[in-house]
Protein backbone atom coordinates (compact mmCIF):
# COMPACT_ATOMS: atom_id res chain seq x y z
CA UNK A 1 0.00 0.00 0.00
CA UNK A 2 1.30 3.40 -0.26
CA UNK A 3 3.50 4.19 2.04
CA UNK A 4 2.40 7.27 3.88
CA UNK A 5 -0.73 5.06 4.70
CA UNK A 6 1.04 3.40 7.69
CA UNK A 7 -0.72 6.06 10.57
CA UNK A 8 -2.48 4.79 13.36
CA UNK A 9 -0.18 1.16 13.69
CA UNK A 10 -1.13 0.36 10.35
CA UNK A 11 -5.19 0.45 10.39
CA UNK A 12 -4.96 3.04 7.05
CA UNK A 13 -3.45 0.93 4.99
CA UNK A 14 -5.63 -1.88 6.14
CA UNK A 15 -8.50 -0.04 5.15
CA UNK A 16 -7.49 0.91 2.40
CA UNK A 17 -6.49 -2.80 1.45
CA UNK A 18 -9.76 -3.54 2.24
CA UNK A 19 -11.34 -0.75 -0.24
CA UNK A 20 -9.74 -1.94 -2.67
CA UNK A 21 -9.92 -5.72 -2.15
CA UNK A 22 -13.66 -5.34 -2.04
CA UNK A 23 -13.73 -2.99 -5.67
CA UNK A 24 -11.65 -6.05 -7.07
CA UNK A 25 -13.48 -8.58 -6.04
CA UNK A 26 -16.55 -7.30 -6.96
CA UNK A 27 -15.91 -5.78 -10.46
CA UNK A 28 -15.06 -9.44 -11.37
CA UNK A 29 -17.75 -10.95 -9.93
CA UNK A 30 -19.40 -8.35 -12.79
CA UNK A 31 -17.74 -9.62 -15.20
CA UNK A 32 -19.07 -12.90 -14.36
CA UNK A 33 -22.60 -12.05 -14.22
CA UNK A 34 -22.13 -10.23 -17.93
CA UNK A 35 -20.89 -13.81 -18.78
CA UNK A 36 -24.00 -15.87 -17.19
CA UNK A 37 -22.54 -16.22 -13.39
CA UNK A 38 -26.14 -16.88 -11.73
CA UNK A 39 -24.75 -17.93 -7.83
CA UNK A 40 -22.50 -16.26 -5.98
CA UNK A 41 -21.13 -18.07 -2.72
CA UNK A 42 -19.38 -15.95 0.00
CA UNK A 43 -17.41 -18.27 2.30
CA UNK A 44 -16.79 -16.93 5.91
CA UNK A 45 -19.37 -14.57 5.17
CA UNK A 46 -19.05 -12.82 8.49
CA UNK A 47 -20.81 -9.19 8.53
CA UNK A 48 -20.09 -8.87 4.16
CA UNK A 49 -22.64 -6.91 3.34
CA UNK A 50 -22.50 -7.45 -0.51
CA UNK A 51 -25.90 -9.66 -0.45
CA UNK A 52 -28.23 -6.63 0.78
CA UNK A 53 -26.80 -4.43 -2.08
CA UNK A 54 -26.95 -6.83 -4.81
CA UNK A 55 -27.82 -4.79 -7.69
CA UNK A 56 -28.23 -8.17 -10.38
CA UNK A 57 -32.04 -9.94 -9.01
CA UNK A 58 -31.03 -13.17 -11.41
CA UNK A 59 -28.24 -13.73 -8.60
CA UNK A 60 -28.27 -15.68 -6.25
CA UNK A 61 -26.28 -15.33 -3.23
CA UNK A 62 -25.26 -18.21 -0.82
CA UNK A 63 -23.07 -17.20 2.29
CA UNK A 64 -21.45 -19.50 4.38
CA UNK A 65 -20.15 -19.34 7.49
CA UNK A 66 -20.50 -20.66 11.36
CA UNK A 67 -23.86 -20.84 12.62
CA UNK A 68 -23.03 -18.67 15.63
CA UNK A 69 -21.90 -15.49 13.19
CA UNK A 70 -25.08 -15.61 11.45
CA UNK A 71 -26.84 -15.64 13.88
CA UNK A 72 -25.63 -12.70 15.52
CA UNK A 73 -25.34 -10.98 11.91
CA UNK A 74 -29.29 -11.70 11.91
CA UNK A 75 -30.08 -10.10 14.96
CA UNK A 76 -27.63 -7.06 13.68
CA UNK A 77 -29.39 -6.70 10.32
CA UNK A 78 -32.82 -7.24 11.82
CA UNK A 79 -32.00 -4.48 14.59
CA UNK A 80 -30.97 -2.29 11.78
CA UNK A 81 -34.58 -2.63 10.14
CA UNK A 82 -32.91 -4.42 6.96
CA UNK A 83 -34.34 -6.97 5.20
CA UNK A 84 -32.99 -10.44 4.21
CA UNK A 85 -33.52 -10.40 0.18
CA UNK A 86 -35.24 -13.40 -1.47
CA UNK A 87 -32.04 -14.14 -3.68
CA UNK A 88 -29.68 -14.75 -0.43
CA UNK A 89 -29.66 -18.38 1.33
CA UNK A 90 -27.88 -18.72 4.60
CA UNK A 91 -25.73 -21.67 4.73
CA UNK A 92 -24.47 -22.25 8.52
CA UNK A 93 -21.16 -24.87 8.59
CA UNK A 94 -19.21 -25.70 11.62
CA UNK A 95 -15.96 -26.04 10.53
CA UNK A 96 -14.66 -27.54 13.64
CA UNK A 97 -17.40 -30.46 13.13
CA UNK A 98 -18.52 -30.41 9.39
CA UNK A 99 -17.17 -30.55 6.13
CA UNK A 100 -18.38 -27.48 3.67
CA UNK A 101 -18.13 -30.07 0.86
CA UNK A 102 -20.93 -32.21 2.67
CA UNK A 103 -22.68 -29.08 3.07
CA UNK A 104 -22.30 -27.23 -0.33
CA UNK A 105 -23.05 -27.71 -4.13
CA UNK A 106 -22.16 -24.97 -6.42
CA UNK A 107 -23.95 -24.15 -9.33
CA UNK A 108 -21.95 -24.90 -12.64
CA UNK A 109 -19.94 -21.36 -12.77
CA UNK A 110 -20.19 -20.40 -9.23
CA UNK A 111 -18.16 -17.65 -8.37
CA UNK A 112 -16.58 -17.50 -4.78
CA UNK A 113 -16.59 -14.28 -2.65
CA UNK A 114 -13.21 -15.07 -0.28
CA UNK A 115 -12.08 -12.22 1.60
CA UNK A 116 -10.54 -11.94 4.88
CA UNK A 117 -10.68 -15.95 5.24
CA UNK A 118 -7.27 -17.11 3.83
CA UNK A 119 -4.55 -16.11 6.55
CA UNK A 120 -6.62 -17.36 9.10
CA UNK A 121 -6.76 -21.04 7.81
CA UNK A 122 -4.87 -23.86 8.50
CA UNK A 123 -3.40 -24.70 4.95
CA UNK A 124 -5.14 -28.22 5.48
CA UNK A 125 -8.53 -26.11 5.77
CA UNK A 126 -6.80 -23.81 2.73
CA UNK A 127 -6.68 -26.69 0.40
CA UNK A 128 -10.08 -28.67 1.31
CA UNK A 129 -11.99 -25.40 0.18
CA UNK A 130 -9.66 -24.97 -2.95
CA UNK A 131 -10.44 -28.43 -3.76
CA UNK A 132 -14.46 -27.82 -3.73
CA UNK A 133 -14.10 -24.96 -5.61
CA UNK A 134 -11.43 -26.74 -8.54
CA UNK A 135 -13.97 -29.17 -8.84
CA UNK A 136 -16.77 -26.46 -9.98
CA UNK A 137 -16.85 -26.29 -13.54
CA UNK A 138 -16.26 -22.79 -14.50
CA UNK A 139 -15.77 -21.29 -10.97
CA UNK A 140 -13.93 -18.21 -10.52
CA UNK A 141 -12.46 -17.52 -7.28
CA UNK A 142 -10.95 -13.74 -5.27
CA UNK A 143 -9.55 -14.64 -2.14
CA UNK A 144 -6.72 -12.14 -0.54
CA UNK A 145 -3.82 -13.39 0.89
CA UNK A 146 -0.25 -12.55 3.11
CA UNK A 147 3.35 -12.66 1.82
CA UNK A 148 5.37 -14.00 4.48
CA UNK A 149 7.14 -11.88 7.04
CA UNK A 150 10.60 -13.49 6.06
CA UNK A 151 9.72 -11.96 2.26
CA UNK A 152 9.99 -8.58 3.76
CA UNK A 153 12.64 -5.91 5.10
CA UNK A 154 13.35 -6.01 8.90
CA UNK A 155 10.80 -2.50 9.50
CA UNK A 156 7.95 -3.84 7.27
CA UNK A 157 8.70 -7.44 8.72
CA UNK A 158 8.28 -6.22 12.20
CA UNK A 159 4.91 -3.92 11.41
CA UNK A 160 3.26 -7.13 9.66
CA UNK A 161 4.59 -9.31 13.07
CA UNK A 162 3.09 -6.82 15.13
CA UNK A 163 0.07 -6.97 13.23
CA UNK A 164 0.19 -10.62 13.66
CA UNK A 165 0.34 -10.63 17.24
CA UNK A 166 -2.79 -8.07 17.98
CA UNK A 167 -4.97 -10.60 16.35
CA UNK A 168 -3.73 -13.75 17.84
CA UNK A 169 -4.22 -12.19 21.28
CA UNK A 170 -7.72 -12.05 20.19
CA UNK A 171 -8.11 -15.80 18.71
CA UNK A 172 -7.32 -15.46 15.61
CA UNK A 173 -3.76 -15.88 14.36
CA UNK A 174 -2.63 -15.76 11.07
CA UNK A 175 -1.72 -19.08 10.17
CA UNK A 176 -1.34 -19.10 6.21
CA UNK A 177 1.54 -17.32 4.08
CA UNK A 178 2.46 -17.15 0.17
CA UNK A 179 5.14 -16.25 -2.54
CA UNK A 180 3.11 -15.13 -5.17
CA UNK A 181 4.70 -17.69 -7.90
CA UNK A 182 4.35 -20.51 -5.35
CA UNK A 183 0.74 -19.65 -5.33
CA UNK A 184 0.14 -19.80 -9.37
CA UNK A 185 1.97 -22.77 -9.94
CA UNK A 186 -0.21 -23.91 -7.25
CA UNK A 187 -3.67 -22.31 -8.86
CA UNK A 188 -2.24 -23.75 -12.05
CA UNK A 189 -1.67 -26.85 -10.92
CA UNK A 190 -5.55 -27.00 -9.92
CA UNK A 191 -6.77 -25.82 -12.83
CA UNK A 192 -7.23 -22.37 -12.65
CA UNK A 193 -5.88 -21.16 -16.22
CA UNK A 194 -6.67 -17.47 -15.79
CA UNK A 195 -5.04 -15.36 -12.73
CA UNK A 196 -4.72 -11.45 -12.21
CA UNK A 197 -3.06 -11.17 -9.01
CA UNK A 198 -2.59 -7.86 -7.37
CA UNK A 199 -0.11 -6.74 -5.14
CA UNK A 200 0.95 -3.91 -2.90
CA UNK A 201 2.08 -1.63 -6.22
CA UNK A 202 -0.78 -2.66 -8.01
CA UNK A 203 -2.94 -1.92 -5.78
CA UNK A 204 -1.52 1.41 -5.01
CA UNK A 205 -1.03 1.96 -9.07
CA UNK A 206 -4.66 0.86 -10.16
CA UNK A 207 -6.83 2.98 -7.34
CA UNK A 208 -4.74 5.03 -5.46
CA UNK A 209 -2.95 7.16 -8.02
CA UNK A 210 0.06 5.93 -6.72
CA UNK A 211 2.60 4.43 -9.88
CA UNK A 212 5.49 4.98 -7.95
CA UNK A 213 5.41 2.14 -5.38
CA UNK A 214 8.29 -0.39 -5.86
CA UNK A 215 6.71 -3.12 -8.07
CA UNK A 216 8.63 -5.95 -5.68
CA UNK A 217 7.18 -4.43 -2.79
CA UNK A 218 5.88 -7.29 -0.30
CA UNK A 219 2.33 -7.21 1.59
CA UNK A 220 -1.35 -8.15 1.37
CA UNK A 221 -2.44 -9.59 -1.99
CA UNK A 222 -5.73 -10.22 -3.76
CA UNK A 223 -6.11 -12.71 -6.67
CA UNK A 224 -8.99 -13.47 -8.81
CA UNK A 225 -8.51 -17.04 -10.31
CA UNK A 226 -10.99 -18.55 -13.02
CA UNK A 227 -11.65 -22.02 -14.85
CA UNK A 228 -12.58 -22.31 -18.33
Amino acid sequence: MPPDAEEAPGRRAMRLFIAARTRFAEDALAAAVRHGTRQVVVLGAGLDTFAYRNPWPELRVVEVDHPDTQAFKRERLAAAGIAVPESLTYLPVDFERQSLADRLVPEEAAFFLWLGVVPYLSRAGFDETLSLIAATPGAQVVFDYAMPPSSMSPERRAALEARAARVASIGEPWRTYFLPDELAAELRGRGFDELEDLGPAQLAARWFGRPDVPPDTPGGHVIHARRR
